[in-house]
């Protein structure tokens, strides 16, 4: 998983940093240091050095403007002001991407919605996004085939001629839909091979404690160092 994620929110295990970042998050404008401090009872150095660890964090983000009606060379300084930054922020461990899995089962709806069949809607989806995706890396290659499985948490290892998957990032819904979650799941991995042109074949091969695709790569081509 991105450990960026696990940072951003592990900076707010500090009370006084939640805080200040639940009472920004609440507000419906930007927030100055003197408010937030007043608003907390809290020393405004305190204030001003925990919004700041908030924003390199990617949780807080910044604006500068004046505050109150006055304009001109006697309105006085900028102000320096704190909003929610954009954006979510959310960690699982291991990685789940149930955005992914959204997005290919409501392009999969929208495509049986024009008259072809449920399954064959959601493995065209599923197909095209891990094409998508595959066609931004460089093609041939099977270890920038593997980083981006890695990076949508699938924890590619390679033995062999094979790139096991050892992480299911889809895992509680395959638990429950098995058969449809694992279709779609070969159909990505495929579409990623695929957008990649690195020569491997996706195959459902299951076994405990892994996700159920493994990926086979063809003879002729190297596989990743």
């Amino acid at each position: 998983m991105d450990l960026s994620r696990a940072a951003s929110v592990g900076a707010l295990a500090d009370p006084t940093r939640r805080s200040l970042y639940e009472y920004v998050a609440t507000r419906h404008a930007p927030v100055g240091r003197e408010e937030a401090a007043a608003a907390l009872e809290l020393p405004l150095h305190t204030v001003k050095f925990h919004l700041d660890k908030l924003v390199g964090a990617g949780l807080l983000a910044t604006e500068f403007r004046r505050l109150g009606d006055r304009t001109g060379p006697g309105a006085g300084r900028t102000s320096k002001l704190y909003r929610r930054a954009e954006g979510e922020v959310s960690v699982s461990l291991p990685d789940r991407r149930y955005d992914l899995v959204g997005h290919i089962l409501a392009s999969g709806v929208e495509r049986a919605s024009a008259g072809t069949s449920l399954d064959e809607a959601i493995d065209a989806a599923a197909g095209e996004t891990g094409r998508d995706l595959g066609a931004e890396a460089a093609p041939g290659d099977v270890a920038a085939f593997a980083q981006l499985l890695a990076a949508q948490g699938f924890e590619p290892r390679v033995e062999g001629d094979t790139v096991l998957l050892a992480n299911c990032p889809f895992d509680t819904l395959a638990k429950s839909h098995t058969a449809l979650v694992c279709g779609l799941n070969r159909a990505f991995v495929q579409g990623v091979a695929d957008g990649i042109r690195c020569g491997v074949t996706a195959c459902l091969e299951p076994e405990p404690g892994q996700c159920c695709v493994k990926a086979r790569v063809s003879p002729e081509v190297s596989p990743a160092p």
